[in-house]
Parts: structure tokens; sequence; C-alpha cells
């Protein structure tokens, strides 16, 4: 199902606009969760770790939902397919996986953010809980950057099925030939 060029384009915009907004969305997080386990003033740690909440929820979860779907679209209406390449597959199970850690990790930040919004976070509160949501932050980044590198260069190498569908549209097509029941 191939979608017209038109369509396409729209897509591939929206794919690319996700992306890069779900790109800018965890550098903003890597930042706020640094400010909130280094600051020393305790109401920039306090507002830290409420915006990184609102930006979860408002930017995160959304752009990553938007980069999965729009990407998916992409893949199944235009000739890379979705299970063709190598780098389409890598690229479908980074953004589902990083999607699903995500969701996971919104509770970290829920209970950091809350513990923030009470005026009870100190500089020696979960401190173990700050550290992992500036690890992860770190680390989705560095997979997002992955990803997007699979985007620019496009790494050849195709799936075994990608391989049978590329040799079945080369092969040439033998005419049926029927037989006459009269001639029998």
């Amino acid at each position: 199902m191939a979608m017209n060029p038109r369509l396409r384009k729209l897509n591939l915009t929206a794919h690319v606009t996700s992306s890069v907004g779900w790109l800018g969305a965890v550098v903003v997080f890597v930042v706020l969760a640094a400010v909130g386990l280094a600051g020393q003033d305790p109401q920039r740690v306090r507002g830290a770790y409420l915006a990184m909440e609102l930006t979860g929820w408002f930017a995160l979860v959304p752009l990553s939902l938007a980069s999965l779907f729009t990407g998916l679209v992409q893949a199944l209406g235009t000739t890379w397919g979705l299970f063709r390449h190598y780098w389409v597959v890598i690229k479908l199970l980074i953004n589902v996986v990083a999607t699903a850690l995500l969701l996971v990790h919104m509770q970290v930040v829920g209970h950091v953010a809350d513990a923030a919004a009470q005026a009870t976070l100190s500089s020696d509160d979960l401190v173990a809980m700050r550290i992992q949501l500036l690890a992860d932050a770190a680390a989705a980044l560095l997979v997002l950057l992955v990803a997007v590198t699979l985007s620019v260069y496009k790494p050849k190498g195709l799936t075994r099925y990608g391989w049978r569908r590329q040799h079945q549209s080369r092969a040439p097509q033998r005419p049926v030939v029927r037989k006459d029941p009269a001639a029998v």
C-alpha cells in the first residue's frame, strides 16, 4: 500500500518533527535532572522535578507515541516496508522499547515530583531515584541518537523477509499456461 507523494511527505514531516521534538524534550529532561540532582537552591531543585513531570507527560510521552505512529505509517506506506531492512526493524524496536520504558520511568518521575511538590525534598532525599532519573535520561538521549544515525545513514542489509520480497519482485513472471479442456 503505497502512499501518494503528498501524503508521504506530510507523514514524513510529522515523523521527523515528532522525533526531533522527542529528542529535544529528552535534552531538556537531562538538563532538569542534572539541575535537580546537583542544584543547591531548594526552590530551583523543586522546580526542576516539577517541570520534569510536566515535560514527561506533556512532551515526552506524546512525542514518543507520535514518532511511533508516524514511523509505522511511513514504513507501511513506502517501499522501505516494516520488516524488509534491518535498520527499520532496529528503529522500530528502539521506539517501542524506549516508549515502554518511558511510561515505566514516568512513575519514578511522578514519585520524585510529588515529594518536591510537598516541599519535603531535601538534597539527601530520594538520591537513588534522582540519580536514576539522570542516568535514564542520558541513556534515552544516547538511544535516540542511535535512531537518528540509523535514519541518516540507512545501513545496507535486508532481513530474510526483505531478501525474499526483493527476489520475488525481480523474478520473471511466467505466464500461466492453461490446457484447453476440449483438446484433451
